[in-house]
């Protein structure tokens, strides 16, 4: 994959309960994106997304969003490094 970055995101609001990592993963398999979403303990949603930077880009735009019942407060990225999945994945709650 040309280009290849990872970002890691993290999705502040109400964002548990209205099936946005659901959401999230169908749309980055969509995409074509690699990385994993999950839940975390504070009440934010934590994806991981590996892709070029047009995946990435419309991706993040598409997080700004959300699925119909969420309400985005604030999207914060961060340059990510590691191994990621061959495929977009749901991993538990942390």
């Amino acid at each position: 994959m040309q280009g290849r970055i990872a970002i890691k995101v993290r999705i502040h609001g109400k964002v548990q309960g209205v099936w946005y990592r659901g959401w999230t993963e169908g749309e980055a398999n969509r995409l074509g994106l690699h990385g994993w979403v999950r839940n975390r303990i504070d009440g934010t949603v934590e994806a991981l997304f590996v892709g070029n930077d047009t995946q990435i880009e419309t991706m993040l735009a598409l997080c700004h969003e959300g699925p119909p019942a969420a309400r985005v407060e604030k999207v914060v990225t961060e340059p990510a490094q590691g191994i990621a999945p061959a495929r977009f994945d749901v991993k538990p709650t942390v």
